[in-house]
């Protein structure tokens, strides 16, 4: 009822609809209505294979879609070729930004005390769900940690796990730090930080994980790659084109192939495929960054930096979003006499 008064007294010129479309389902029931007086903009992204065939009838009630991710972008163009459009999600470059070593060294120290000031660091800034695979992300490094032990004779690492470790969502992560005897090699970090602490995090890091099984983006690891510090992914969803320059194939840490796709779904969804990488192969891939030198590291992460600049572009997003809209509003208020059979045909 909010919606269609508003759109029956404020008249705007576009309806922007963003995140999964099972939110919006009743919007577009009621896509006649706001066709009277508006097209509708959708902000769109997809996990993964194969095409959802079942979302056809919310695309093709929109006028446009503009894709935050590669995947998405490939996976739906080909099925609505004129209103489909790769607009990837994008930072400000002041934002998450590489900091002078020497203050990097004093924020671990701040952070970690002297007795860890020479650990190597991962960091994963994730909610605590499933579907990001927080347990096996320890398991992982339980892995990582026996392997530094017995090959260097010590245990000089440290796991941030930015989270609720009591979230719904996901497994209790203090009794599975617990179960796997890692309260000396991770720390949690609970409370909400300001954009300028996130930024210490990822540069005191020396790689962001993400062991997740379905991600439409990732946003984490890209907030890592514009402070420098390269990542560690499964190749699923949008982290592919993050971990991997689609166009050179260049690599800003590792990306993992997926050992399972496990294909699920539910009433609503009824088929996607999860992308799963085994926990020793995501072991042998930190012990992997780990036998980098720091310089070798960090000339990962700004290589990632200058890619994510370049890929992931804050002007780029801002001038094809206004392009696009302004399109699409012309284009609908040139064709609104037309029916609106008519109109899915042009």
């Amino acid at each position: 009822m909010s919606l269609r008064l508003a759109i029956a007294e404020v008249k705007p010129d576009v309806l922007f609809l963003f995140t999964d479309p099972r939110f919006f389902v009743w919007v577009w029931e009621m896509e006649d209505e706001i066709h009277d007086v508006c097209p509708i903009a959708y902000n769109h992204v997809w996990d993964e294979e194969p095409y959802p065939d079942y979302n056809d009838a919310f695309y093709e009630a929109t006028d446009l879609i503009n894709c935050i991710s590669w995947k998405t972008y490939s996976l739906v163009q080909p099925h609505h070729l004129n209103k489909t459009n790769y607009v990837p999600h994008a930072l400000y470059d002041n934002v998450f930004k590489p900091l002078p070593q020497y203050e990097v060294d004093a924020y671990k120290r701040q952070i970690l005390g002297d007795d860890r000031a020479d650990h190597f660091v991962a960091f994963w800034n994730s909610r605590n769900a499933r579907r990001k695979r927080p347990g096996d992300l320890l398991y992982s490094w339980r892995l990582f940690i026996d392997k530094l032990q017995k090959e260097h004779g010590n245990q000089k690492a440290t796991f941030i796990m930015h989270t609720d470790p009591l979230d719904n969502e996901g497994p209790n992560l203090y009794k599975v730090i617990e179960l796997l005897k890692l309260e000396n090699n991770v720390m949690l970090s609970k409370e909400k930080l300001e954009f300028d602490k996130m930024n210490i995090l990822y540069n005191i890091a020396d790689v962001t994980l993400s062991a997740s099984c379905a991600e439409g983006f990732g946003l984490s690891t890209l907030e890592s790659l514009y402070a420098c510090t390269p990542i560690i992914v499964t190749k699923t969803g949008g982290l592919t084109t993050q971990v991997i320059n689609r166009q050179t194939g260049e690599e800003y840490g590792i990306g993992l192939d997926p050992d399972i796709r496990s294909l699920v779904g539910s009433q609503s969804t009824p088929h996607i495929f999860e992308d799963l990488t085994n926990n020793e192969k995501f072991a042998d891939a930190i012990y992997k960054m780990f036998s980098k030198s720091r310089a070798e590291r960090r000339e990962i992460g700004s290589r990632g930096r200058q890619y994510a600049l370049q890929e992931f572009n804050m002007r780029n997003l801002i001038e094809t979003w206004d392009r696009t809209l302004t399109e699409t509003i012309a284009n609908f208020k040139k064709n609104k006499h037309l029916p609106r059979y008519k109109l899915m045909e042009l």
